[in-house]
């Protein structure tokens, strides 16, 4: 097999995000697409075939790998159908809104020996990439603590075709689980380290009948990292400059000043300097959120994805990786209802 023959379930912002990422590799093509208001459009701007189902896609004998771009409430049912076919699974975060249906997806994968993988491109882009470098290396000694700002606005530009209105939907869990994970995820992997405990406070403020939008909370890691965590999709405009993606590392000897989207910074005599730095990351706009610097993350992601299924290795982004995610997610909110630390290990 010289390319991989991808079809792409779900035809919103990451629909079209992942059909643009996979048009920029060299070793893979997209074949079809289906689900969503807008995949009519998609297919048609990508000349790709229109499907009317996911279950007429992941049944073709043209398509090797499936990516899940649908809501998150789809993804176990769309996940399980594809592998029942025998595809190549990348989901789009989170994973699931269960634990076990995570589980279920990782089993299924692993007895019919399918490489799957979860989208967090954010350990793609230049100043994450930096920061677990200059961690690894122990340029700021032992981690003590993280303060990690995720509060952002909701983007209304009409060019995307779409609103954020499925996220009121019950079934989506809440914010934590849509956008936190992606913090979650990035620090577990900086580190090293699991999350071993959370406790959380999870408030709805933009409209009382949404799930969680906002959650304040702590997780303490198993090397013995503690972090506090705010993650909000409740922002009024206009918002907390540099705040989207914002990390504060301190270390024994040393700390990081990680803004994801701009510079990392590093003080470890008294002073700090710049690292690393890359382009401002726009996603607000439909007229920008297509292009670089942007795409940079999800066409080096999708192309990490595509060779592990070429060259029969596994992803750099597991399924594991997705299921901690939504367990440390979903730890949060239990905290929150229950009132008390919740022990993951």
């Amino acid at each position: 097999m010289s390319k991989l023959r991808f079809g792409i379930l779900g035809s919103g912002f990451m629909g079209r995000t992942h059909a643009e990422a996979v048009r920029n590799l060299d070793n893979a093509t997209l074949v079809a697409i289906a689900g969503g208001s807008r995949a009519p459009k998609l297919a048609a701007d990508y000349g790709v075939d229109l499907c009317a189902s996911a279950q007429e896609l992941v049944a073709r004998p043209d398509i090797d790998a499936v990516i899940i771009a649908t809501p998150q409430f789809a993804h176990a049912e769309e996940a399980l159908l594809a592998a029942a076919h025998d595809k190549h699974l990348f989901i789009e975060k989170p994973m699931t809104t269960t634990v076990e249906d995570a589980e279920r997806i990782l089993e299924v994968c692993a007895r019919r020996n399918l490489k799957l993988s979860v989208g967090y491109q954010q350990r793609y882009r230049t100043v994450p990439r930096a920061a677990y470098e200059q961690v690894r290396r122990g340029t700021i000694g032992q981690v003590h603590t993280i303060q990690f700002n995720q509060v952002f606005q909701l983007f209304t530009d009409p060019g995307f075709g779409g609103d954020w209105s499925w996220w009121a939907n019950p079934a989506a869990v809440g914010h934590i689980l849509a956008g936190g994970v992606h913090s979650i995820d990035l620090c577990r992997w900086i580190l090293g380290a699991d999350v071993v405990s959370v406790v959380g406070h999870s408030r709805t403020f933009r409209e009382k009948h949404e799930p969680e939008n906002t959650t304040m909370g702590l997780l303490t890691f198993s090397n013995g990292t503690i972090m506090a965590l705010w993650a909000s999709s409740a922002c009024p405009p206009p918002g907390f400059p540099n705040q989207a993606f914002r990390a504060l590392w301190m270390g024994e000897t040393g700390m990081m000043d990680m803004d994801a989207y701009t510079t990392l910074q590093v003080a470890t005599d008294g002073t700090w300097r710049t690292v690393a730095e890359q382009p401002p990351v726009n996603t607000e706009y439909a007229d920008t959120a297509f292009r670089q610097p942007r795409m940079q993350a999800y066409i080096e992601q999708m192309d990490a994805f595509t060779r592990a299924v070429l060259e029969n290795h596994a992803p750099p982004v597991s399924g594991e990786d997705g299921l901690a995610g939504v367990r440390v997610a979903l730890a949060f909110l239990e905290s929150s209802r229950r009132g008390e630390i919740i022990h993951l290990a």
